[in-house]
């Protein structure tokens, strides 16, 4: 198995990412629906490219503020598509909006993103992919995993020699939570 862990450390672009938030448990709903979005952008393509590209895609979605993307309709759509500084694929800038418009009502519901994915936690992999593809657009099983770990429900984000997996335990991350209580992501 090959680890961000062994390609990250020192490296130009995956660096600060890997080090500050890769793995890191996130509760803020506009951080939570950047990292969904910027892992439905990089379906496809490499994680290098999305890191390059998050100052432009940060921009042209209003910093992933869901409150303003909610209010976007598809008119905004081929504005967007003209931005050479984001990831021009239709489908995938279509999800970004709408899974705006479902976090907001999962907002009203459970009073955030965190809440909700919390109301289903923990679950496996298979589990969440289905819950996942049942709420919200362009959320396939990489998509949901990478989304999961990086955002601290799921494990697996770094091995446990990596000194950022101590600091992520610190952050007592609900994965590991569950694990405590005898849950078995397997």
């Amino acid at each position: 198995m090959s680890w961000y862990c062994d390609l990250a450390p020192g490296h130009p672009v995956h660096h600060a990412y890997h080090e500050s938030e890769y793995g890191f448990p996130l509760r803020d709903d506009q951080a939570l629906l950047e990292r969904l979005s910027l892992e439905i952008f990089q379906a496809g393509l490499s994680w290098e490219l999305i890191l390059k590209r998050r100052a432009s895609l940060k921009e042209a979605f209003a910093g992933f503020d869901p409150h303003i993307l909610a209010s976007w309709n598809d008119e905004a759509v081929p504005l967007l598509l003209q931005n050479p500084g984001i990831i021009r694929n239709r489908r995938k800038v279509k999800a970004i909006l709408e899974n705006a418009r479902i976090l907001m009502c999962l907002k009203a519901e459970y009073g955030s993103l965190a809440n909700w994915i919390d109301a289903h936690h923990p679950l496996v992999h298979k589990d969440w992919v289905r819950v996942f593809r049942r709420t919200f657009r362009f959320t396939g099983p990489e998509i949901v995993k990478e989304f999961l770990m990086s955002t601290g429900w799921l494990p697996g984000a770094h091995h446990a020699q990596c000194p950022v997996y101590t600091r992520i335990l610190a952050a007592n991350p609900p994965w590991r939570k569950a694990m405590e209580h005898g849950f078995s992501y397997d």
